[in-house]
């Protein structure tokens, strides 16, 4: 069978490289893709958001399969589009109709879902430019920290996390009044800030059955001990060690499985990946965000780990047969460190070329293409702010993020940074917990 993955990104490159393993997966098609993508997949030239050329795209080339990497693409309606059409609607798409999609295009719907269906969820309130002034007297009585999230899509970057009044005052003007984030921010959820460790939990679902996916830790601030700006993410863990069988248990019976319950109640038909963002409170979980599709960085952290065909899995979710489907995990962890541009998240150059691509990485290390391109030259060239994504699997957490530091050091580009200290959090709660 012919598969479409829609995206450019990291997560697409991990999707393809998991996918091109399956002897079902016959030819796989990347639309835009990177360089990455290129080697082990056919790229498109077709933008993520074009539904009417990716539509006869799929249908020219027999695709059967669409997976939707990218979230843009899922919340301006892609599956309503391939569902609608005759011709597309027995294709299954990887990923929720817009209805479902509102869990991550929305923050403020996002919210209203949780409360009403008794998910436990951090205390908010939502504002807009109108109501400026009420949200400026509503954080000069507030605790802090406190955390301010645009309301749409951000790529990421969306969420101010502000010490002080001051600081909190300067982001909200700056997406209320200013449109840091353009239409994203025409909304402003205010939120009380969560003191604990931060968990990815992710599912596949039909909206009813589900399989649960290996967990995973990422880390979204620019600089070392989790300091600056925040980012798409520049690294990430898996297996997280506070994530066990009790806690998940948690995560399954308060979180997961009322979130499906409450689609059903509201009648939003799911079909795709769920990514919860929690957050460890004092050993019980709370929902941050939801997203619609896989994390990056966290796919490739996660997928490597997964043993059994990805195929397979997504055959299931067509045949409503995810109750029954063994997911295979492998026992060992994986660490994956991104390299990005100098300047990232702010303003930084593209079109640096990438050199020690050619180098044999360390046993056990994978290189995913994110922010990159060919020249027509052959060269391989920076193409956005988060370029190389580094995963390495090891025996232990420590011996993965050795291997995938190693890594790091053999692939520059004028300006390349990575953070060094992925996964110190996790170090120092299994070094207190001994």
């Amino acid at each position: 069978m012919n598969v479409l993955i829609i995206g450019s990104g990291g997560r697409e490159h991990a999707l393809a490289w998991k996918l091109s393993q399956s002897p079902y997966a016959e030819r796989i098609f990347v639309a835009p893709g990177n360089a990455g993508t290129a080697q082990i997949a056919t790229n498109v030239d077709i933008s993520i958001t074009n539904f009417e050329e990716l539509a006869k795209f799929a249908a020219d080339f027999n695709v059967m399969m669409v997976v939707v990497g990218q979230e843009a693409a899922l919340v301006e309606g892609i599956a309503d589009y391939f569902a609608e059409k005759e011709y597309l609607k027995n294709i299954l798409v990887v990923g929720p109709r817009k209805a479902g999609a509102q869990l991550e295009g929305s923050k403020d719907f996002s919210k209203q879902f949780l409360l009403k269906h008794n998910i436990p969820t951090a205390r908010y309130r939502t504002f807009t430019a109108d109501t400026h002034d009420q949200a400026v007297d509503y954080l000069k009585g507030h605790s802090y920290p406190v955390v301010l999230k645009a309301d749409g899509l951000a790529a990421g970057k969306g969420v101010v996390i502000a010490q002080n009044f001051e600081e909190a005052s300067l982001a909200l003007s700056g997406m209320l009044l200013h449109q840091k984030f353009g239409a994203a921010g025409h909304k402003v959820v205010i939120e009380e800030f969560l003191q604990g460790i931060e968990l990815s939990a992710f599912i596949l679902t039909d909206g009813k059955e589900y399989v649960l996916l290996p967990e995973a830790k990422d880390y979204k601030r620019i600089g070392e001990g989790d300091t600056g700006l925040n980012t798409g993410g520049m690294g990430a863990v898996s297996p997280v060690p506070f994530a066990d069988e009790a806690f998940m248990g948690k995560v399954r019976e308060q979180v997961i499985e009322p979130t499906l319950r409450g689609l059903q109640a509201d009648n939003i038909p799911y079909t795709g990946f769920l990514f919860i963002g929690l957050m460890n409170v004092n050993g019980d979980p709370y929902v941050i965000e939801y997203n619609v599709r896989l994390g990056d960085p966290e796919t490739e952290a996660i997928l490597p780990r997964i043993k059994s065909d990805l195929f397979e899995l997504f055959k299931a979710l067509h045949d409503h047969e995810l109750g029954k489907f063994q997911l295979e995990i492998d026992p060992r962890s994986a660490t994956t460190i991104f390299l990005v541009s100098g300047g990232y998240p702010e303003d930084y150059e593209k079109g640096k070329e990438i050199q020690g691509l050619e180098k044999e990485l360390p046993e056990g290390t994978l290189c995913f293409h994110a922010g990159t391109k060919l020249t027509e030259e052959g060269q391989v060239v920076t193409d956005g702010g988060r370029v190389i994504a580094l995963t390495a699997l090891g025996e232990d957490m420590e011996d993965a993020l050795q291997k995938a530091n190693l890594a790091a050091t053999y692939i520059k580009w004028q300006g390349r940074y990575f953070r060094h200290d992925i996964g110190f959090d996790l170090k120092q709660y299994l070094a207190s917990s001994l």
